[in-house]
This record gives structure tokens, C-alpha cells and sequence, in this order.
């Protein structure tokens, strides 16, 4: 599990709401942005590296394109943060 929330495969995180009333972020991310290779996560897999085996041409599409859904999952998650930052009421 740690190599797949270091890899970006899975991200980690927590949401409670009942922090907002107390003026803090209730959105709160615990894993840290991507630090490991996707596909070489991935590719330790016997579900995804069996792939290659059927269909290398479509298996290589289908990496890239998961990997590039993790990244833009963790940009939504990082922005959805920045969302629930509570506003300074001056």
C-alpha cells in the first residue's frame, strides 16, 4: 500500500466536516505528491503487467493514460483543499 500511495496510485486523505466549525480545513490530504515511478508500480502488478502480454501496444495507452488520471486526481484533490480553506473574515 505504500508504494501505491507513493507512486501516485493511490491517494490518501481525510474529510471531516465538523472542522469547518471550528474555522479549520476539513479536507486534509496525508499522502504527499507523487515521489515513485507509476509504472514501475504498476508494472509489479500481475493485473496490469499481464497486460503487456495480450496487447503491448494498447497495455502502453492504457498506462499512460491511467497515470495521467492519478496525476490529475491529485491536482483535483490539491485544489479541492485550497477550496475548503477557510476564508479570513477581516
Amino acid at each position: 500500500m505504500k508504494a501505491a500511495v507513493a507512486s501516485g496510485y493511490w491517494q490518501t486523505f481525510r474529510f471531516d466536516p465538523r472542522l469547518a466549525e471550528q474555522g479549520k480545513n476539513p479536507l486534509t490530504i496525508d499522502s504527499k505528491a507523487p515521489s515513485e515511478s507509476y509504472r514501475d508500480y504498476i508494472l509489479n502488478e500481475v493485473r496490469y503487467a499481464s497486460l503487456l502480454k495480450f496487447s503491448p501496444d494498447e497495455a502502453e495507452e492504457l498506462y499512460k493514460r491511467s497515470e495521467e488520471d492519478a496525476m490529475a486526481k491529485y491536482e483535483n484533490l490539491l485544489k479541492m483543499r485550497d477550496a475548503f480553506e477557510p476564508k479570513d473574515e477581516e
